[in-house]
């Protein structure tokens, strides 16, 4: 299963390293604990969309650019886990591109994926 909640968090402690900031930083300037913080950053609590606006402040990051990130990680485990499940029976929504930034949770340089212009089974290795 898919958990919304771990994704957000995975690219929410991403963007922060990205900056070369502290967990202590980015809580202070958001006003939220630390702790609290870390466990949304860990996936074990659900953020607000006012605690996303303030961690986003405080990363300088635009809510709709983390929330894209977090759409494209969600696209690319939707993919995975149906490739892993069998071969796809209900129709599946195409995608244009997805840009990737991370494989299995490992940060990497940022790649865009084309979709092929016809239809393509998915079936698992």
């Amino acid at each position: 299963m898919i958990l919304l909640r771990r994704l957000l968090g995975d690219v929410l402690r991403r963007q922060r390293q990205r900056q070369g900031r502290t967990l202590r930083e980015v809580s202070s300037s958001a006003r939220v604990s630390l702790g609290y913080l870390s466990e949304v950053e860990r996936g074990q609590k659900e953020a607000s969309s006012e605690l996303l606006s303030a961690i986003c402040d405080a990363l300088d990051v635009r809510m709709s650019e983390l929330m894209r990130e977090v759409s494209d990680e969600l696209s690319l485990a939707e993919l995975a886990e149906s490739a892993a499940s069998g071969p796809v029976s209900a129709p599946v929504r195409p995608l244009n591109s997805v840009s990737v930034t991370s494989v299995a949770g490992v940060p990497t340089e940022r790649v865009t994926i084309k979709a092929p212009t016809e239809a393509v089974d998915v079936v698992a290795a």
